[in-house]
């Protein structure tokens, strides 16, 4: 796949804008730090840091799955510094999407959130010893959760994309937007195959690209707010998503790698890099925005 590019774009870089509003909240950059740590006192610093990036930027971000802080309280320090570090920005709580609508209301209390992740994750719970086996009544408890919730309800894959019709049935549960999680970033199966899963290494390739899944789900011209997420790498991967059609993208690996390897300013430094790359793609298409 590539970019077209515009010889004469006829724009100066400072007219070009990237920013977008994004479930009720203006991002300045379209691009959402997913959902990644919490409930450790590394997780709480990682949040933290990338709290205070997302706010310099204009960054969304999503909190790791609270499950940990729902069962013990006093774990909820951990997501909380995000809010307390980013008090404007946009928030998304996260909970699976087996959770009652009490435990998900607690959820987006928690860490004052502006919408609420849900997330999907059947083959990593099926590759875990430990994990489900039962997803019966999967969308019924969506619809649930979106009829309780008091902020917009994202539905997000954790790694394995999104299929037209799987989009379509989530469509059907009023949700608010659409994350399509697409294969090619974190690989849950490989984990979970190391671990001695159940699995085992034949299924590690399972999923639907990153790429397909976003086409899938645009194909239905939904009419909600679609991220891509899964793999994305640069700026000009992400510059692609969002020409196919994607209102942002999400990178959760990007972040912690760069966190592990110099802290915060290791992180801001490379999202300033990743901006400029952004914008310059922008006008390299030809467009102002």
């Amino acid at each position: 796949m590539h970019a077209v590019h515009c010889a004469v774009p006829e724009l100066d870089l400072d007219e070009v804008s990237l920013a977008v509003s994004l479930l009720g909240k203006p991002l300045r950059v379209p691009l959402i730090i997913n959902a990644m740590t919490g409930g450790t006192a590394q997780g709480a610093a990682i949040n933290r840091d990338l709290a205070a990036v997302a706010a310099e930027f204009g960054l969304g971000m999503a909190v790791g799955s609270q499950a940990v802080a729902l069962e013990d309280p006093s774990l909820a320090y951990s997501f909380q510094v995000v809010r307390q570090v980013n008090p404007d920005g946009l928030l998304l709580a996260n909970v699976s999407a087996r959770v009652s609508p009490d435990a998900a209301l607690r959820a987006v209390e928690m860490v004052g959130a502006d919408a609420l992740q849900v997330h999907l994750n059947v083959p990593q719970e099926l590759a875990m010893p430990e994990g489900d086996r039962g997803f019966r009544g999967l969308l019924e408890n969506l619809t649930r959760l979106v009829s309780h919730s008091p902020v917009p309800v994202v539905a997000k894959e954790v790694g394995f994309g999104l299929s037209r019709e799987a989009a379509a049935a989530l469509l059907e549960t009023g949700v608010a937007a659409l994350d399509v999680g697409g294969a090619g970033g974190t690989n849950f199966l490989a984990i979970e195959s190391a671990r001695g899963g159940p699995l085992g290494q034949e299924m590690t390739a399972w999923g639907i690209p990153t790429v397909a899944s976003l086409l899938e789900v645009l194909s239905l011209q939904p009419g909600v707010p679609v991220v891509a997420s899964g793999g994305i790498q640069d700026a000009l991967q992400a510059a692609k998503a969002l020409a196919l059609g994607a209102n942002a993208v999400g990178m959760a690996a990007w972040f912690l790698h760069r966190w592990h390897r110099g802290g915060a300013e290791e992180v801001r430094r490379e999202v300033a890099a990743f901006e400029y790359r952004l914008r310059a793609a922008v006008l390299m298409s030809g467009a102002a925005s």
